[in-house]
C-alpha cells in the first residue's frame, strides 16, 4: 500500500500539470518546475532516511515517512497558488524518497533466498497499480463533467487515503529480525518477534552474533562498495532518466504526436499504454526474475529499450504516424519493467552488508531520483528545442550506458544474503539462521544446520 503510494503521487503530477497548464496559464519553465519538483525532494529523502534507517532501524522510519505522505498530499490538494503547491510536493517528495529504500530493505531481509527477486518485486509491482489508478480517476472525474479545479485538487488529495492506512500497519509491524539479530545484538528478541509475526511457525533456537557496524565514511570509502554503489546507484540514474522523463511527459509526447487531441483522449491513450504494455511486464518480471537472474534481466531490459527508442528516432515519420508510435513506444514500456524498473529497486537492497544496506539502497534510490528530476526536468525543453527523435535518440544512448554500467554488477538471484555481502557482512548465523527461518516441522536446529536442503532458510 505503502509503494502504490509513491507511485500514485510521483506519477499523477502528469496529468496535475496538463490541467493546470489550461488554468493557471503555466510556462514552460513552470511546468518543467511543477512536474520534476517532488523527484528532486526524493533524491534528498532517500539518502537521509537511507542512513536513518541503518542508524535507528527500518521500522520508525517506516511510518514517519508514512505520515509525512499524508500531511504533503492534503497540502498540496489544498495549495492556492503555484508556490506553494511546489513547497508541498517537495515535502511529499521528501517523504517518498525515505520510502524507497525501507520498502525495499525490509522486504529484502524478510524474503529467503530462492524467490527473494519475486517477493522484493511484489512490493515495487504495486507502482503498477498507482500508474493506472490516477488515469481512471481522472476520466471518471473528468467524464462526469466535474471542473478541472475539483479534479486536480482531488487527484492529489487522493495521495494521502493509502498512505494514512498504513500508518497503523507500520506501526504494528516487527523490526527487521536480521537487522535486530545482526546490528543491534538482539537475536532472541528478535526470533520471538518473528515467531510471533508469522504464527508460530518458526522455532526458537537462541541469539544470533552482531556484526560490526560500518560508519558513513568507511562505508564511502571502501572500494569494492563504492564499484558496488557504481553500478547499482549510476544504472538506477540512467533508468530513471529515460522512464521518468518520458513517463511523466507522455501527455506532452502524445500531443506532439497527435496535436489534435482533447484531454481525455490523451489520458485515455497513457492509460492504455500503462494496462497494455507496462502491467504485463511487471508481472512477468516478478514470476521469472529468479529463474532468469536479476542482473541478466537488468541487461535485457536496457538492451531492448535502447533498441525501441532508436528505431522511434531513426526510422523517418515514426514520430508522425500515431499507431506505429505507440506500438514502439509501448514495446520499450514493456521491456522497463520487465527489466531495469523493478530490477534496480531488488538489486540495491541485496548487494551491501545489513548494517549499510539501507544506506546503500537510499544512495542508489536517491542519485535514482536525481536522474528522473533531470529527465522531467529537461524533456519538454529538450523537445521544444531540439524535437522529440532527438530528445529520444539521446534516451536510447542513456539505455545502452545503463547496459555497460550493469555489467559491474555480480549475479545475486538465488544467493544467501550473506554471502552476497562477503567478508563485510556476517558468515554464519548461529542464531538467526535457526530461529527465525526454519518452519516448525523441519529437523532440529542442529541438525537442519547440516542439510544442503534447508540452506536457502538462512537468508532469513
Amino acid at each position: 500500500m505503502g509503494f502504490f503510494t509513491d507511485a500514485y503521487d510521483l506519477f499523477i503530477i502528469g496529468i496535475v500539470s496538463t490541467l493546470l497548464k489550461q488554468e493557471w496559464q503555466l510556462s514552460s519553465a513552470r511546468l518543467a518546475i511543477l512536474n520534476a519538483t517532488m523527484l528532486g525532494a526524493a533524491f534528498l529523502g532517500a539518502m537521509v532516511f537511507g542512513r536513518i534507517a541503518d542508524v535507528v532501524g527500518r521500522k520508525r522510519v517506516y511510518w514517519l515517512v508514512a505520515v509525512i505522505m499524508v500531511a504533503a498530499a492534503l497540502g498540496s490538494a489544498l495549495s492556492p497558488s503555484f508556490w506553494p503547491l511546489v513547497g508541498f510536493r517537495f515535502l511529499l517528495g521528501f517523504g517518498v524518497g525515505g520510502d524507497y529504500p525501507v520498502s525495499a530493505v525490509l522486504m529484502t531481509e524478510y524474503a529467503n533466498a530462492k524467490d527473494r527477486g519475486r517477493l522484493v518485486g511484489l512490493v515495487f509491482s504495486t507502482q503498477a497499480l498507482g500508474l493506472i489508478v490516477g488515469p481512471l480517476v481522472a476520466l471518471s472525474l473528468l467524464g462526469a463533467g466535474t471542473s478541472t479545479d475539483v479534479t486536480w485538487r482531488v487527484l492529489l488529495a487522493l495521495g494521502a487515503v493509502p498512505a494514512a492506512a498504513v500508518v497503523y500497519l507500520r506501526r504494528k509491524m516487527p523490526e527487521s529480525p536480521r537487522y535486530q539479530a545482526q546490528v543491534l545484538g538482539n537475536g532472541a528478541q528478535a526470533a520471538a518477534q518473528f515467531s510471533a509475526f508469522s504464527e508460530g511457525r518458526t522455532t526458537d533456537a537462541g541469539d544470533a552474533t552482531p556484526v560490526r557496524r560500518m560508519g558513513l565514511l568507511e562505508f564511502l570509502s571502501n572500494r569494492k562498495l563504492m564499484l558496488t554503489l557504481a553500478g547499482t546507484a549510476g544504472c538506477w540514474f540512467l533508468l530513471d532518466y529515460a522512464y521518468y522523463g518520458n513517463t511523466i511527459s507522455t501527455p506532452q509526447i502524445i500531443k506532439l504526436i497527435s496535436p489534435t487531441s482533447s484531454i481525455m483522449t490523451t489520458i485515455a491513450i497513457q492509460l492504455a499504454i500503462f494496462v497494455v504494455a507496462a502491467v504485463p511486464g511487471y508481472l512477468l518480471a516478478i514470476a521469472r526474475m529468479d529463474r532468469i537472474g536479476h542482473r541478466k534481466l537488468q541487461l535485457i531490459g536496457f538492451a531492448m529499450m535502447a533498441a525501441c527508442f532508436a528505431v522511434i528516432s531513426l526510422v523517418p515519420g515514426l514520430t508522425t504516424a500515431v499507431l506505429p508510435f505507440l506500438l514502439v513506444y509501448g514495446i520499450s514500456y514493456f521491456f522497463t519493467e520487465f527489466g531495469p524498473n523493478v530490477t534496480t529497486f531488488v538489486l540495491a537492497g541485496e548487494l551491501y552488508p545489513v548494517s549499510v544496506r539501507a544506506t546503500g539502497h537510499g544512495i542508489s534510490a536517491g542519485i535514482g531520483k536525481f536522474g528522473a528530476f533531470i529527465g522531467v526536468f529537461l524533456f519538454p525543453i529538450l523537445q521544444k528545442s531540439l524535437d522529440l527523435r532527438v530528445t529520444l535518440l539521446l534516451t536510447a544512448g542513456v539505455s545502452a550506458l545503463g547496459l555497460l554500467l550493469t555489467l559491474v554488477l555480480p549475479e545475486p538471484a538465488g544467493r544467501n544474503l550473506d554471502d552476497i555481502s562477503g567478508e563485510l557482512d556476517v558468515r554464519k548465523l548461529p542464531g538467526l539462521a535457526q530461529t527465525a527461518a526454519f518452519p516448525a516441522a523441519t529437523p532440529g536446529p542442529a541438525d537442519s544446520l547440516g542439510h544442503d536442503d534447508h540452506q536457502h532458510y538462512a537468508d532469513h
